[in-house]
């Protein structure tokens, strides 16, 4: 059945994939992100191929631009029944280095805008009594990552979030599940690399029972399935698709 889905940080990287495999799949596909105007690419190439798509710049952080938003996606496209919360902001800063401001945008961002998003959406939802709801978190998340105390943070409260609304929600027909991805070729993974803060690809996927990095594709499909009528009865649970780096 085709359904309107909800992409934020769909301009670029693992949103732009969750994008493609949610299109490939029938649905019709709102591009949400800060960089307007990768949303707008990303909704014109969907088109292009057959898919039926909107483009909506949305700041995340800011509830009024989030609610905004949606407002437009259900004029255009309708009643919003998929979820996933991919905006993120991400980078290396040692603990004590660590300003209030740095701090209060990772959470703005990271955990406040998934806490938008999903409270947005979910009312249309409930009124269907049919709901998919993937949020995007990190292994960082699970495991913690030195110099990454404000990511750290933002990503285990996502993984807290979504089983919460998932035990509050599994009576409505709603399932919530996260995927927490840890090493994916995407652009932000190299730009840390050139500055960096991360090793050599062939050096992270030793460190990666799988022997590789993860593509966009692995966690574009993941969430696919989650978003379908076959993941009904999965709700709450951590999605690793990892290659086993986290277990």
């Amino acid at each position: 059945m085709t359904r309107v889905a909800v992409v934020t940080g769909g301009g670029s990287g693992l949103g732009l994939a969750v994008c493609q495999h949610l299109a490939n799949a029938g649905h019709r596909v709102a591009v949400l992100d800060l960089n307007g105007a990768a949303a707008k690419e990303v909704a014109e190439r969907l088109r292009a191929v057959g898919a039926s798509a909107t483009a909506v710049e949305v700041d995340v952080a800011d509830r009024g631009t989030v609610d905004a938003a949606f407002e437009r996606v259900r004029a255009e496209l309708g009643p919003i029944q998929i979820l996933v919360t991919s905006a993120a902001v991400s980078g290396f800063t040692p603990f004590e280095e660590i300003s209030l401001e740095l701090w209060d945008r990772f959470v703005a961002v990271n955990l406040t805008g998934t806490f938008h998003c999903v409270q947005s959406a979910i009312p249309d939802m409930v009124a269907a009594a049919w709901g998919r709801v993937v949020t995007i978190s990190s292994a960082a998340g699970q495991t913690g990552t030195a110099r990454q105390g404000h990511y750290s943070a933002t990503k285990g409260g996502v993984i807290a979030l979504t089983k919460a609304v998932a035990l509050e929600y599994a009576a409505k027909g709603i399932t919530v599940n996260t995927i927490p991805p840890f090493a994916v070729d995407t652009p932000l993974l190299r730009g840390q690399q050139s500055g960096r803060n991360l090793p050599k690809t062939e050096v992270i996927a030793r460190m990666i029972p799988a022997g590789r990095v993860g593509t966009p594709d692995d966690i574009g499909a993941t969430c696919a399935f989650l978003c379908s009528e076959a993941a009904g009865y999965i709700t709450g649970q951590v999605i690793a698709a990892n290659g086993g780096a986290v277990l």
